[in-house]
């Protein structure tokens, strides 16, 4: 957080937070202006309640006390007040104190603190909240710790401060007992705040899909328009339980629409409602919000246009819409959302506009745009597919896709995660909650918006500056499947859904077209598979040929999955059979229950009747619980610890595809994917053994030294010789350049080097082009340095135009390129490729997120497509990866340790057969950007 001078209103510490129960608040400072807000509140807290706070009997506040509660220095003196509807819910105060518990003032590090949470509101996660806010602030301020005196029989707030995993100290004194916890984050209240976050958003969001009623506010009243279609949809679904028409145009006298209840607002209903879908026009929602919120509704969904997407106005009015439904306890989806379905027995909900509603199945499904989740649910319908949860957020202005995975990791109806994102407002956050989700089902996600270089008009989130490319990989390494269309997230979502995971890349192919067959084979091929050859059953193959040999491909312990081709089955009369599809689908689902352990797909080209008979519900379970990944007895299992958890079990259906590269596509993204669970079991480390070579403290005084008292908030490049100094205190020396102005002075830099030595322009056009000859190599004495000097002198300018270097000679290798940046959304990011033309002209490079393990800097090295010219590539030498491996993860503990550095360029890395050099270095430093991640929870305010 930033600081504000002394004693003005700080209104960073503004936040909205979502509470145990799911129903959101705000935490804001005291102001002298709440004096009434707090008598208000105090008055309808339980005399025992007061009692704990006061250790006494305390029925009202003096006007003395009221002064004291609500006039705040803002520096050693704090107030933050919990609110609903404007109205207080919870305060808490600290007073900073010295080494005798008296009133102090900076630089007395200590402060008491108090608590007092209406009794209405407890166990709603008040306090917990307000203990990492009110902290955070303590930091601010200088102060290191907070003192309580909590009476023995308040086990509320006692458990509040014992379970925040703060380091603590408790000691008895006068009947009370005194906690001190010192306020550094540490790793385990860091684990405490984000499940913490975990279960109060994935609440939050289960309340909206799982709600006892419903009001639809704006339902026309005639049939037709947006209100009236999702009411019938409501209707249509079986929704179990209690619906309302809303709509301030009624009759007086309309009692019934549609059959359900009608009412002139939501007031009038006189029952609870835990959902409103709102589908009028957008300067009416502010009173239909209103409404709502006066009286208890849990949760909006707002289909109304007119907000971010219409410009700077809509911006605006999208978000006072936020601000107020938070401000009762509601959380948004939308506006201009395309609506919620639920397909659990137990709710049957379908508040969406969704014209194809999907089957219940095991899919769930997340999408930013109306028209792509309507092209979606189209798709899965007409594919068999059936969905657990659908939730369309239009402009998400509140409830995004990271609110989805908190709800879907601990969700058991569903088992495969699909979204569609044109915007990722908090990238650090979603890689963070991806990995976790990935580790238990997949997340298939498909971006949008990639290369227009800012979020779609509606969606007003920042904007990371980090190419595509780089949130590919980055997604990739938290176990993110990431495929580019709409289409290829339908084939992934199917296969994954309703077939166990693969334990290898090994493929069998079979069927009775020797062309599809090869077709097959080559995708294979192409998408880093292992294929056997195909087996050719021959046009005239019956469904019963299909099924023996798929039987007896799956009992092979030599594949993993297996491919089926087909194609028509033509008979004697030379005409097709159209009741084949039934019989053959029939044929290959007996078969693949044979053998549940792999996944099985289909290739079929105008098989009618056969994709229906494949995805028939029945049959056994065959979704990724039916065999973990790696556990099969089909291939030789790997250790017990490198098996990742059993995901809950499919049914027996088998995808079909139109055309091999999609099936193949599919498949290769669950062999890739299972092999992450599989590493993912069993995590890299961020090795300590180069603990005894890094000087982080030292590092740290540095840094503060070279930034100065007063930052330029741009940033500053560093000089040779303090690049030279950071980088060395990490253990990264940088072979030392002389100036070469002129031959006299190259040869007095080469006899201070020792021959053999390197000839060089630093000039920007230049720079690290050996083939345009700015760079002169192996120069064994003074005569060829002279020559070398004359010839770069006389061919490209003068030598204040190229500034000409001296370096010694390094031994013969590989050059490479290391790179580290800090993205304020993504966090820092760790680059590695191949030098020149490699990573320059054809982009081959390869990133992952810092911290990086030993496990991903392996991987990183070796995931560029050039990498085999570092292994003995044509007979050529293999060069040490062992010290590159090394040399990467320095990098990364140098950024992550020290966030004021923003990037880091290390160019050329020359890898020889034993050991590196690295030949150039530069460094940046500003002021560290804020940590979003680090701080107490908070939504996002766009």
């Amino acid at each position: 957080m930033e600081t504000p001078p002394d004693h003005a209103y700080p209104d960073h510490w503004e936040a909205d937070v979502v509470l145990r129960d799911g129903g959101t608040a705000r935490i804001r400072p005291i102001t002298a202006a709440d004096a009434e807000r707090l008598v208000s509140f105090y008055e309808q807290v339980s005399d025992e309640s007061k009692y704990f706070r006061f250790f006494a009997p305390y029925p009202h506040l003096s006007d003395r006390d009221v002064h004291r509660f609500t006039h705040h220095d803002y520096v050693d003196r704090v107030g933050l007040a919990v609110t609903v509807g404007g109205e207080f819910i919870a305060t808490v105060r600290y007073d900073r104190i010295d080494e005798r518990g008296l009133p102090a003032t900076a630089p007395a590090d200590e402060a008491e603190v108090a608590f007092l949470v209406q009794d209405a509101h407890q166990g709603r996660g008040v306090a917990s909240a307000l203990l990492e806010h009110i902290a955070a602030v303590a930091r601010e301020r200088g102060i290191r710790r907070f003192a309580a005196d909590v009476l023995p029989a308040n086990n509320k707030m006692i458990k509040v401060f014992r379970d925040a995993g703060y380091t603590q100290k408790r000691s008895f004194e006068d009947g009370s007992v005194r906690l001190t916890l010192d306020l550094e984050p540490t790793a385990e209240s860091l684990a405490v705040q984000r499940g913490r976050e975990q279960r109060a958003e994935a609440r939050s969001v289960q309340r909206l899909l799982t709600p006892g009623s419903v009001a639809v506010v704006g339902t026309g009243r005639v049939p037709g328009g947006v209100g009236r279609t999702v009411l019938r949809n409501l209707l249509e679904a079986g929704f179990n339980g209690r619906a309302y028409a809303v709509n301030h145009a009624f009759a007086e006298d309309l009692r019934e629409l549609d059959g359900v209840p009608a009412f002139r607002s939501v007031a009038a209903i006189g029952h609870p409602v835990d959902l409103a879908v709102l589908a009028v026009p957008a300067p009416q929602v502010p009173e239909a919000v209103e409404d709502c919120g006066r009286h208890g509704v849990r949760g909006l969904v707002v289909l109304s246009a007119g907000y971010a997407e219409s410009g700077a106005e809509g911006l605006e009015r999208q978000r006072e819409l936020v601000k107020q439904a938070r401000s009762y306890g509601m959380r948004v989806i939308g506006p201009s959302a395309f609506g919620i379905i639920n397909t659990s027995e137990a709710v049957r909900l379908n508040a969406s506009l969704a014209p194809e509603p999907p089957d219940r199945g095991r899919i769930g499904l997340f999408t930013q745009s109306g028209a792509i989740g309507i092209a979606l649910l189209s798709g899965l319908y007409r594919r068999g597919a059936g969905l657990s949860s659908f939730i369309s957020a239009g402009n998400r202005a509140d409830v995004s896709g990271n609110d989805i995975l908190q709800y879907w990791y601990e969700d058991p109806d569903t088992d495969v995660a699909l979204l569609y994102l044109e915007s990722i407002g908090n990238p650090r956050k979603f890689t963070r909650l991806a990995r976790r989700t990935a580790a238990l089902k997949p997340v298939v996600v498909v971006k949008g918006a990639r290369h227009s270089g800012s979020a779609p008009p509606g969606h007003a989130v920042p904007v990371t500056r980090i190419p595509d490319a780089t949130v590919s990989a980055l997604l990739r390494q938290a176990g993110v499947i990431r495929v580019d269309t709409v289409t290829e997230l339908v084939d992934a979502g199917l296969l994954l859904a309703s077939q166990p995971l693969p334990a290898g890349p090994r493929v069998a192919i079979l069927g009775n077209s020797e062309s599809l067959g090869l077709l097959t084979y080559d995708a294979c091929l192409t998408e880093g598979l292992r294929p056997s050859r195909p087996r050719d059953l021959t046009t005239a193959a019956t469904p019963e040929d299909f099924r023996a040999a798929l039987v007896l491909a799956l009992s092979d312990p030599a594949f993993d999955a297996v491919v089926v081709t087909a194609i028509p089955h033509v008979g004697e009369t030379g005409t097709a059979d159209p009741a084949n599809g039934g019989a053959l689908g029939t044929a290959l689902r007996e078969a693949a229950a044979s053998a549940p352990g792999k996944p099985v797909t289909v290739v079929h080209v105008e098989i009618g009747g056969l994709t229906e008979a494949l995805t028939a519900v029945g049959g056994g379970a065959r979704g990724p619980a039916a065999s973990a990944p790696g556990t099969t007895a089909t291939a030789p299992p790997p250790p017990p610890a490198a098996a990742p958890p059993a995901a809950p079990a499919s049914s027996g259906r088998i995808p079909a595809y139109p055309a091999a590269e999609r099936a193949v596509r599919a498949l290769a993204e669950a062999v890739r994917y299972a092999q992450w669970r599989r590493q993912s079991a069993e995590p890299g480390k961020v090795p300590e053994s180069l603990d005894d070579t890094i000087d982080e403290s030292a590092a740290a005084a540095l840094i503060e030294r070279l930034l100065g008292d007063t930052p330029d908030p741009h940033g500053v490049p560093l000089g040779a010789a303090d690049t030279r100094e950071l980088l060395g205190l990490y253990g990264i020396p940088v072979r030392p350049t002389l100036p070469a102005p002129g031959p006299d002075d190259a040869v007095a830099a080469a006899k201070r080097l020792g021959y053999p030595v390197v000839l060089k322009t630093t000039a920007p056009h230049l720079r690290h082009r050996s083939d345009l000859g700015g760079v002169r190599l192996d120069l064994a004495d003074e005569a060829q340095l002279r020559l070398a000097h004359r010839e770069l002198t006389e061919t490209f300018g003068g030598p204040v135009e190229l500034r000409p270097v001296v370096q010694a000679m390094a031994p013969r290798g590989v050059d490479t390129v290391v790179r580290a940046a800090i993205d304020a959304a993504a966090g820092a990011v760790l680059s590695f490729g191949l030098a020149g033309a490699p990573s320059e002209l054809l982009g081959d490079i390869a990133h992952r997120l810092v911290p990086a393990t030993d496990r991903d800097v392996a991987e990183q090295i070796r995931s560029i497509r050039s990498a085999p010219l570092l292994f003995g590539w044509r007979g050529s030498t293999p060069v040490d990866t062992s010290a590159l491996e090394e040399l990467l993860q320095r990098v990364s503990r140098l950024v992550d340790e020290h966030p004021e550095i923003v990037s880091v360029t290390l160019e050329p890395v020359v890898v020889a057969t034993r050991g590196l050099t690295v030949l150039g270095a530069n460094v940046r430093l500003a002021p560290p950007p804020a940590r979003d991640d680090l701080g107490p929870r908070r939504l996002p305010s766009y």
